[in-house]
């Protein structure tokens, strides 16, 4: 019996839900459409997507782990974050989830806020940190969806060329 019916499917279903995982923060969006990729390419037998394009989106696959952990640690550190504020955004994060969709954007900003607030600072440096972890969640969510599409990209050339 041939299984690449299914295999397909289970591809398409990892890549979605990776691409659901780019905005929501508890899912592992890129490497979900790494998986989702690479299950595809498996099933073709590597005939049309070979090494080279998988190395590449394995790389952006990286480069995405890495600007999914930096961008909202500088949206804060540049702003002169405290620790609190740091792990303020990501129990925000968290708690925002329960509360979607405002949750999703309001929790990172809410739990930085607090956790600047009551590390003792003013509350108008409590606000820039909690706006600029919130900026810098933005700005990591554009960059991993223009990941995702340039990944969507290597992979429909290599199918196709």
């Amino acid at each position: 019996m041939d299984y690449s019916f299914i295999l397909y499917l289970l591809a398409a279903l990892l890549v979605i839900v990776g691409i659901a995982g780019v905005i929501l923060p508890a899912l592992p969006g890129i490497p979900l459409v790494f998986a989702g990729l690479l299950v595809a390419a498996w099933t073709d037998g590597f005939t049309h997507v070979g090494w080279l394009p998988l190395v590449v989106l394995g790389v952006l696959t990286i480069i995405s782990i890495v600007v999914d952990v930096l961008s909202t640690t500088l949206g804060a550190q540049r702003l002169g974050a405290s620790r609190l504020a740091l792990v303020g955004s990501l129990v925000g994060t968290v708690a925002g989830l329960f509360f979607m969709p405002i949750g999703l954007f309001a929790g990172p900003f809410l739990g930085a806020l607090l956790g600047e607030y009551l590390h003792g600072r003013k509350l108008g440096q409590a606000t820039r940190v909690g706006i600029g972890t919130w900026l810098g969640i933005v700005l990591g969510v554009a960059l991993k969806l223009g990941l995702a599409v340039a990944m969507l990209g290597v992979f429909a050339i290599a199918w196709f060329v």
